[in-house]
């Protein structure tokens, strides 16, 4: 098997850089804002947006070899792996957390990982949890038969990953004053921030709760820059209870979203980044004449 490099990755032909879009929206319009959508969702049809900035500098670096990642029945990031190695003809195992989701039907997100060529590994949520402990870690490798697997982090988020997400934010320089996106492990924020010209800023609204990603962002920039980089914050009031939550006010939003600029609005991510933008500009937290960009991540799913 021939390993994947850099012409390897080109010939998936990714559309980059990602087109941005200038949206008419009243509710920013009123208060002198500009809003710009950066669609990243359209950089390749089956590695979508930050999936494709963070996965296509690992997938060069496995050389060939099988690659294994975690994440949960529901991920985004697994389905984005498995479709990467189904293209490229590298082995793919995902570790997913929840053990007694091994004896059930698989989800249709797993499902498609399946379909991918994906081999899935189930274990506990408290095998889970501690699986960056370097024993958990070599035992879960072991189990899953693949020791000698490449490993890429949950959501993808490694220094690879970082310096692969800086060229997002090279393509925004002078095209925004505060770039928001949806947050989930960090390793996107991180980058794009690197990425910004100065007098750029970077708004991160994590879709997690528990207050945890300002440190883990800093530790990616930190591990891969050697320090902070670029201005960034967090806003952590959006993510409406947690992972994958999407209550009926948030359906209804992104549903209005979409009939108001036809574009395909992605729930887990992106409705919660959209909502709290219009919630930030109804609070003034933007100044009159700023440009704000909104990084469209992803996109519904089937």
């Amino acid at each position: 098997m021939s390993s994947p490099d850099a012409s390897h990755l080109a010939a998936l032909r990714p559309r980059l850089p990602s087109p941005l879009e200038q949206v008419e929206d009243d509710r920013f319009a009123s208060r002198g804002l500009r809003l710009v959508l950066k669609r990243d969702d359209l950089i390749h049809p089956e590695l979508i947006g930050n999936k494709w900035r963070k996965l296509a500098p690992n997938l060069a670096a496995a050389h060939g070899r099988t690659v294994l990642t975690f994440g949960g029945a529901y991920s985004n990031h697994l389905r984005a792996t498995a479709a990467a190695g189904r293209l490229l003809g590298l082995p793919t195992v995902g570790v997913v957390r929840g053990q007694e989701l091994a004896d059930r039907p698989l989800n249709p997100s797993l499902a498609r990982c399946v379909a991918d060529g994906m081999r899935l590994h189930f274990v506990d949520r408290a095998t889970y949890r501690r699986k960056t402990e370097p024993d958990v870690h070599a035992r879960v490798l072991r189990a899953a038969g693949a020791e000698d697997a490449y490993v890429v982090p949950e959501g993808g988020s490694n220094s690879e990953a970082v310096r692969g997400c800086r060229a997002l934010g090279e393509e925004l320089r002078g095209h925004a004053d505060v770039v928001a996106l949806a947050c989930g492990t960090g390793g996107t924020l991180a980058g794009l921030a690197a990425g910004l010209a100065p007098g750029q800023r970077a708004l991160g609204v994590p879709v997690l709760k528990g207050g945890f990603l300002a440190a883990d962002t800093q530790a990616l920039q930190e591990r891969t820059f050697g320090g902070r980089c670029g201005r960034w914050s967090l806003d952590d009031r959006f993510h409406f209870g947690g992972y994958a939550r999407v209550p009926a006010e948030l359906d209804a939003f992104a549903k209005d979203f979409e009939d108001r600029h036809g574009v395909p609005v992605e729930r887990l991510y992106v409705a919660k980044l959209l909502y709290g933008l219009v919630a930030l500009a109804d609070e003034g937290a933007f100044a009159r004449g700023t440009t704000v960009a909104a990084v469209i991540t992803g996109r519904p799913f089937p």
